[in-house]
């Protein structure tokens, strides 16, 4: 005898604004997007003039991330500008992954660059205006510094308050990248006007371009993998489906996990329900398994039509 199957959907209501108050985050970024931006000016004339490819590389370094704050100050303008567009399905929170692929590509583009210069230097050497190269090197780590420090206020207040501002923390790990590669500059044109080593500055610059094609890869991997809705890192779909049968009795026919904005989460969850199943046992369950979940939407195939009333 065949029983009729009954569907239903169940999903939690509640409005896809995603985006928190970032006005103090975004002062500071702004701050640091204006002290970095001159910094890289400088360097970059100082070192075309000079002909230092150490400085010429945390020149250009400085620049990618001057447009990652100018990516994170985009983002929180846009964001909050559209944040209750229903337009965006799920909100705006994508909007920064989107910009930070933008920014990985462009990085990647001058880290190739930088590497062909740096042969070429090492194949095909220059002299250097050591003392000029030096004074702008000290200043660029000096604004480096300064940075780290209107930036680290914030970033350990986000953490405080448990509370994890994308923009400002990639901000944060990328001035303390900055600052680590002035020194390194700094050290190779030292080591070239006081050892003669003038192999080491375009040494140097090979390293900062490898520093940087790193950087990009990471995070070409980070937002890519949002961007194409891979399943949340760190969650095992397979593991959850198991759970969520041997908890609930019933067959999850269908389950999409994907990230739609930074530390939010959604899925869509289409199961076959008995007996024993409840809707409100299912959602208790599901957000045990999946962290930061903020969006749910079930789908309930039951052959008990008594249980699409348990909500």
């Amino acid at each position: 005898m065949s029983l009729n199957t009954v569907k239903k959907s169940f999903h939690s209501k509640h409005a896809h604004d995603f985006v928190g108050n970032s006005a103090h985050n975004e002062r500071k970024v702004l701050a640091v997007f204006w002290l970095t931006l001159i910094t890289m000016v400088a360097e970059i004339v100082v070192g075309t003039w000079s002909g230092s490819m150490g400085l010429l590389a945390d020149g250009w370094h400085m620049g990618t991330h001057a447009a990652a704050f100018a990516l994170a100050m985009f983002t929180y303008s846009y964001a909050r500008k559209h944040r209750n567009d229903d337009s965006f399905s799920f909100g705006t929170g994508k909007v920064n992954y989107l910009g930070g692929f933008a920014s990985a590509i462009a990085l990647a583009m001058v880290a190739l660059y930088m590497a062909v210069e740096s042969i070429e230097r090492l194949i095909n050497p220059q002299s250097i205006h050591y003392l000029s190269a030096i004074t702008v090197a000290i200043v660029g780590l000096v604004v480096n510094i300064i940075s780290v420090l209107i930036l680290h206020d914030g970033h350990e207040h986000d953490l405080e308050s448990h509370h994890h501002d994308h923009n400002l923390k990639a901000a944060y790990y990328h001035v303390l990248a900055d600052a680590l590669t002035s020194i390194l500059a700094i050290f190779a044109l030292l080591a070239g006007r006081y050892l003669n080593w003038l192999w080491m500055d375009a040494v140097i610059g090979i390293v900062g371009s490898i520093i940087i094609a790193r950087w990009a890869y990471v995070l070409l991997g980070d937002t890519g993998r949002v961007l194409l809705d891979r399943n949340v890192t760190g969650v095992n779909p397979t593991e959850i489906k198991r759970q969520l049968e041997c908890d609930n009795g019933l067959v999850v026919n269908d389950l999409h996990i994907w990230t739609i904005a930074e530390h939010h989460n959604a899925v869509i969850l289409s199961v076959t329900a008995g007996k024993s199943s409840s809707v409100a046992k299912i959602k208790e369950n599901i957000r045990a398994l999946i962290p930061n979940l903020s969006h749910i939407t079930i789908e309930v195939e039951a052959r008990v039509p008594a249980v699409l009333g348990d909500t």
